[in-house]
């Protein structure tokens, strides 16, 4: 990975942060997208120290802002000619129903329309890289994913944080395969991956003591990155596009999520969304 570039979202933290150390122990430089730069600067040093790389950079970035996520793009390309590869890593789990600064719902709005519109932002340098991948954080809840097309932001229907996860999930990977078709012949990839069950921040709302008996059987951060790592370096995966990734290998993702009208659909809707 010597001489490129790479983006992690939420590389702060968890799996981002073991990622963006993945991705710097291969030698590439490593821009940590962080809301809260602070901790992003921390886990810069840190990333640093154990690395002995010093191409680790901070920007900040709050996926539930598009005037934020535009900002990114704009300092991104001022520093960077060239971008190879972008972790769409960031994401939240709401235990009760909240809006993002643009009035969107939270869940849905920062893991799907904010990642969409931050990959549309940057791939235009992403094409003038190619060959360059793009990873997109989904999650095995993605089968168990609904979309409720006449109430995706659950402005009329109960919340349930479980079910707004669900569907945000099963949009990243309906995302996926719609972004791969058009990006046929531009030597960027996009694929889906489930890390595995993660002791990480996403729940950080939930009771402690649940989150203490869970940890007991989740993996690591650094266990939870290697799927990422893998789909974003692997020379073996150069080429591989619009595909589910678990434990590092290819499976099959959900029926609803290979619905092609159903892709277009969400398409449509996210364009609208993001202005």
């Amino acid at each position: 990975m010597n001489g490129k570039v790479c983006v992690v979202t939420g590389g702060n933290t968890g799996i981002g942060k073991e990622t963006a150390r993945g991705l710097a122990q291969r030698g590439a430089t490593v821009v940590l997208a962080c809301r809260d730069v602070g901790r992003a600067e921390a886990a810069r040093d840190d990333i640093a120290r154990t690395t002995g790389r010093g191409d680790v950079e901070v920007i900040a970035l709050d996926l539930g802002s598009k005037a934020s996520i535009r900002a990114f793009g704009e300092k991104l390309r001022a520093k960077h000619d060239r971008l190879d590869v972008l972790v769409n890593n960031a994401g939240v789990w709401q235990r009760s129903r909240s809006t993002t600064q643009d009035g969107i719902e939270a869940t849905f709005g920062v893991n799907h329309v904010g990642t969409w519109l931050l990959t549309q932002e940057l791939l235009p340098l992403l094409k003038r890289s190619a060959p360059s991948r793009i990873v997109v954080l989904s999650s095995a809840v993605h089968y168990r994913g609904q979309m409720g097309w006449d109430d995706l932001q659950f402005e009329r229907r109960k919340y349930s944080s479980f079910a707004a996860y669900c569907q945000s999930k099963l949009a990243n990977v309906l995302f996926t395969k719609a972004l791969s078709r058009r990006l046929e012949g531009t030597g960027v990839t996009v694929n889906a991956v489930h890390p595995g069950v993660v002791a990480t921040e996403l729940s950080r709302d939930y009771p402690k003591l649940v989150l203490k008996l869970l940890s007991l059987f989740m993996l690591t951060p650094e266990q939870g990155a290697a799927c990422s790592l893998h789909v974003a370096t692997a020379p073996d995966r150069a080429g591989v596009t619009g595909e589910y990734f678990e434990k590092s290998r290819i499976k099959p993702a959900a029926a609803a999520a290979l619905d092609e009208a159903a892709q277009e659909r969400l398409w449509k809707l996210t364009e609208a969304l993001a202005g």
